[in-house]
C-alpha cells in the first residue's frame, strides 16, 4: 500500500440497520478513493436521536443531518507522514430518507456521503460557491471512478 493512501479505518454500527448491506469492505473502498494522504478514520452509523444530539452539541443545530465530519487536525500543518484524523458520522434515518426522496439506492447515497465526509476531513468545504463547485466536481469525479452516477444530477 502506498504511503499516500495508508488508512486505518474503524467502522461502527451504533445503528445496525445498514450493517449487512453497507459493509466495511465497501466503506474502505469508498474512503480510499477519496483519500489523498495517510488517514485514521472512524465511520459511525447512528440513529436520528444520536445524530441530532451530536449536531446540536457540536454545531448548534437541533436536527439530525446526513453526515457530520469531525476533523481533529483540521487547520494544522500536518507532516507528510502524519495521518489526517477524523470521525465521520452518518445518520441512517436521514440517509435512508434522502435516498428515497432522491430516487437513489441507499448504497449510492452512502457512497456519496462517505466520499463527502472524507473530503471534509481533508480540508475541502462548500462555504462559498467556488468551494462548493470544486468539491462537487471532485465528488462527481471520484464517484464515477467507483461506478456511481453524478450525485448532483
Amino acid at each position: 500500500m502506498s504511503e499516500k493512501n495508508k488508512l486505518t479505518l474503524s467502522v461502527q454500527y451504533a445503528d445496525d440497520r445498514l450493517a449487512e448491506s453497507i459493509t466495511r469492505p465497501m466503506i474502505r473502498k469508498w474512503v480510499k478513493a477519496a483519500l489523498f494522504a495517510p488517514a485514521e478514520f472512524t465511520i459511525r452509523f447512528v440513529d436520528a436521536e444520536e445524530g441530532q444530539a451530536l449536531n446540536r452539541e457540536y454545531r448548534g443545530k437541533d436536527y439530525a443531518t446526513n453526515v457530520l465530519t469531525f476533523a481533529y487536525n483540521e487547520g494544522e500543518e500536518i507532516a507528510d507522514d502524519e495521518p489526517t484524523r477524523a470521525d465521520i458520522i452518518l445518520c441512517t434515518d436521514v440517509l435512508q430518507r434522502e435516498a428515497a426522496e432522491q430516487k437513489k439506492s441507499v448504497e449510492e447515497h452512502t457512497a456519496h456521503l462517505v466520499v463527502h465526509g472524507v473530503l471534509h476531513a481533508q480540508g475541502y468545504d462548500h462555504e462559498d460557491d467556488e468551494e462548493a463547485a470544486e468539491m462537487e466536481s471532485l465528488e462527481t469525479e471520484l464517484l464515477a471512478t467507483l461506478g456511481y452516477p453524478n450525485p448532483y444530477a
